[in-house]
């Protein structure tokens, strides 16, 4: 197995820059999961597809607002935080301080130990937040650095939303519509840096719709990190180190993969991560070694799937086109197969369907 086995060549005039006009009525691309057969539909079509019985597990994170442009404090100098995740700090978290780990621009004028501040104006041209920027992050993982927010607004959260700005992916450019269009229909707590995309496509009518007939919903939070783009650089796709998430899979959604794993009926993940938190979250051991799914508040996982995993919960799989090279690939074609998935690609490609993260879906079952 090499990294160039999920490669393919990307036309660059069919990365969508924009999102479907409607949420669903986007192209689907049905794929069976074994035969590698393919059906051109659109996605509403999905409940063609989904029996009574069946469960749709989605993640339920939001995008957080996580750009911040701002100026260096005492040379005005243009200047980028882009916060990942938050962490721990030398004090406790208030509504006014926290500590967050972030990439950080121009990286050279931004050390830890300069006394580096970065402030991001409101627009009545008034300072919202300040970040000082006090250590490297756990792992010094690609220079990224501590840095500690602070705010003169009664909250971070009310300032975050007054400076920041819905990151999108880097081969969206130029893109001024609603950013609100990058964030799911179902999103709840803003924990990531990028949206789960496979879920984009679903609209409220879309899920009672589901509901009505009978499919379950059910939910996970995987707080999507900027490494999902990341292409592996290695020949080796084993020797490539995966980067961590944080995961939640509730209660709820255990009793309701159980009972419809008891009832005959499929598991359905909307999107890779989704397959991440519900495999993460298998648990060998569980009921008497028979192995079952148990609840998980936020743990790390960094599960790296590749062709030969053992699936332990995921029947099928509602996806997005990715990027060449990637992770998300591999996971994909450990679902199916590489040469079912590259077939796949190339007859989307073919038929102009529309790729990556505001692009059209795939259904795998």
């Amino acid at each position: 197995m090499r990294t160039d086995d999920f490669d393919y060549e990307l036309p660059p005039e069919l990365i969508a820059q924009t999102p479907a006009a409607v949420r669903d009525r986007c192209r689907l691309l049905k794929m069976d999961r074994r035969s590698g057969q393919l059906e051109d539909r659109l996605f509403c079509d999905i409940s063609d597809y989904l029996r009574p019985g069946d469960l749709l597990v989605a993640n339920e994170t939001r995008v957080l607002p996580a750009r911040l442009l701002g100026a260096k404090r005492g040379t005005g100098g243009a200047a980028e935080v882009f916060l990942l995740r938050e962490c721990g700090g030398p004090e406790p978290r208030t509504n006014r301080v926290a500590f967050w780990e972030a990439l950080v621009r121009p990286g050279k004028r931004l050390k830890p130990g300069t006394g580096a501040v970065v402030d991001f104006f409101d627009e009545a041209g008034d300072v919202a937040m300040s970040a000082e920027v006090i250590d490297w992050a756990e792992g010094g993982n690609r220079g990224e650095r501590k840095v500690r927010l602070s705010t003169p607004l009664p909250s971070l959260d009310e300032a975050l939303h007054a400076v920041g700005k819905t990151p999108l992916p880097p081969y969206i450019r130029d893109y001024a519509g609603d950013e609100e269009l990058y964030q799911t229909v179902y999103s709840q707590r803003e924990s990531s840096a990028a949206a789960p995309t496979a879920g984009l496509h679903f609209t409220p009518e879309l899920i009672e719709r589901l509901k009505d007939s009978g499919v379950g919903w059910a939910c996970v939070e995987l707080e999507v990190g900027l490494d999902t783009f990341r292409t592996v650089d290695e020949d080796d796709p084993e020797q490539h180190v995966i980067h961590t998430e944080y995961y939640t899979v509730p209660p709820a959604t255990v009793e309701a993969v159980k009972r419809t794993k008891e009832a005959g009926g499929r598991v359905v993940a909307v999107g890779t991560t989704s397959v991440r938190s519900l495999e993460s979250a298998w648990d060998p051991k569980a009921d008497g070694g028979q192995g079952g799914l148990r609840a998980r508040q936020r743990e790390a996982t960094s599960l790296y799937i590749l062709p030969g995993y053992d699936f332990h919960v995921v029947d099928g799989l509602v996806t997005n086109f990715h990027v060449p090279r990637s992770t998300l690939m591999m996971l994909v074609s450990a679902f199916s197969s590489r040469e079912n998935l590259l077939a796949a690609y190339e007859h989307a490609i073919q038929e102009r369907y529309r790729l990556l993260s505001f692009g059209d879906a795939m259904l795998i079952l």
